[in-house]
């Protein structure tokens, strides 16, 4: 999962106009951080270690804004990529969250 995420991002990013409706300010935003925390639960959920899956999803995140550079009608930004770095973050922390039956929350890693 997390590798098809990464390939839509890639693709998505690759073109000056993605589909659907154009997302201005703050909305993009969102978009980004959304995004990110889908990666950065699935890239925890896949390697089972919080730490690696931050690294990879704000790798990825900062290979995609440089990426974006080079695409004709499209910007990077560090403000995108703080937005990316966010999602992921709480993704991460998702992914490995442990319930425990009687009502409380564990920590995992």
């Amino acid at each position: 999962m997390s590798l098809a995420i990464m390939g839509v991002i890639w693709w998505l990013s690759s073109s000056a106009d993605t589909p659907g409706p154009p997302l201005v300010h703050p909305l993009d935003w969102i978009a980004h951080f959304l995004t990110y925390l889908a990666l950065g639960y699935a890239l925890g959920r896949a390697t089972g270690l919080r730490g690696l899956a931050l690294v990879i999803a704000v790798w990825w995140g900062a290979l995609d804004e440089a990426h974006q550079a080079f695409v004709p009608g499209r910007d990077a930004g560090v403000t995108d990529w703080l937005f990316d770095l966010a999602g992921a973050w709480i993704g991460s922390r998702l992914a490995l969250r442990r319930w425990s039956g009687e009502g409380g929350a564990g920590e995992h890693g």
